[in-house]
């Protein structure tokens, strides 16, 4: 339930506050509530616009200025107090947040950015259902490029290796010529592109994403990755228009609105996909169809 949602981002932002002085993560703050940090930094980050370890960051220096301002204490005590193992990077941090030295600050000469705990409150919106449909799926292989990401960038980097691999790997067999090595023959055999899926089995705040295809079998040439996907019950919402844009607004009101809200279904496993379709238009056309595939099992 909604509740039940807020509820966790609630004892996040709780568990954060009274461990500002210890080290602590997103992987430990998931831990803490009992959720998936792949999945928790989706929704704090949707309900806060902060990423976990950006708003324990952003409340660390908040609160080390006030200890600037306030008391006598060192500023390589404060530092250590709030996880810099150097003055250098304690200042250079502090300084690119509030925009004044940590001197500056202890002499009363300048302000500071001030930055207060957040407070999470339920807002309904809207009235529309999602457009889903729930499919259970024998198990599956993908074969893709892997490369490890950080949940707080991925958004702004993910787009980089789906362009990098096309670069390296993927233009030439477009333009009609034949593959060229192991990893091009790949790519066409699996239809590589057209699977994007997320994989959370690291921990620490980063997770696995591979440029995938369905496997089809034969040699995995070096350089790339086979994972299998279970058989399970898959969400797959449907989206329609120009990528990224479309399925990042898809997301977004998974996570805020289907998810915390479905009162039959709740996620299941460590990873999920997004679906491209190969075939059929260009991903900037305005009817472009793409979708998201989220394994969930029943409430009980």
């Amino acid at each position: 339930m909604f509740v039940e949602w807020l509820t966790c981002i609630r004892t996040a932002i709780d568990y954060i506050e009274r461990h500002l002085t210890d080290n602590i993560s997103a992987q430990g703050v998931a831990d803490r509530v009992n959720i998936s940090p792949f999945y928790l930094q989706k929704v704090f980050s949707l309900l806060t616009g902060y990423g976990i370890g950006e708003y324990i960051r952003n409340r660390r220096l908040y609160r080390a200025a006030v200890d600037l301002r306030d008391t006598e204490d060192r500023v390589i005590d404060i530092a250590f107090r709030y996880g810099y193992e150097t003055p250098e990077s304690f200042t250079k941090a502090f300084s690119r947040f509030h925009g004044s030295t940590p001197s500056r600050v202890r002499d009363g000469g300048a302000a500071i950015n001030t930055f207060l705990p957040l407070t999470i409150k339920i807002s309904i919106q809207g009235g529309n259902q999602m457009d889903y449909k729930i499919t259970p799926m024998f198990p599956f292989k993908v074969i893709g490029f892997q490369k490890v990401f950080d949940n707080e960038t991925a958004y702004a980097e993910i787009p980089k290796f789906w362009e990098e691999i096309c670069e390296k790997y993927a233009y030439n067999v477009y333009a009609g010529n034949a593959p060229s090595n192991p990893c091009e023959q790949a790519l066409v055999d699996n239809c590589i592109g057209e699977y994007g899926v997320c994989i959370d089995d690291i921990g620490d705040g980063k997770f696995r994403y591979l440029v995938a295809g369905r496997y089809t079998g034969g040699d995995v040439p070096e350089g790339m990755v086979v994972y299998e996907f279970p058989r399970s019950d898959w969400a797959v919402f449907d989206c329609i228009g120009p990528i990224p844009e479309a399925l990042q607004s898809v997301n977004t009101r998974i996570f805020k609105e289907w998810l915390p809200g479905n009162p039959e279904y709740e996620l299941c496993g460590n990873a999920n996909v997004e679906w491209y379709d190969c075939v059929n238009g260009e991903k900037t056309d305005p009817d472009y169809h793409s979708a998201i595939w989220l394994p969930v099992k029943r409430k009980r």
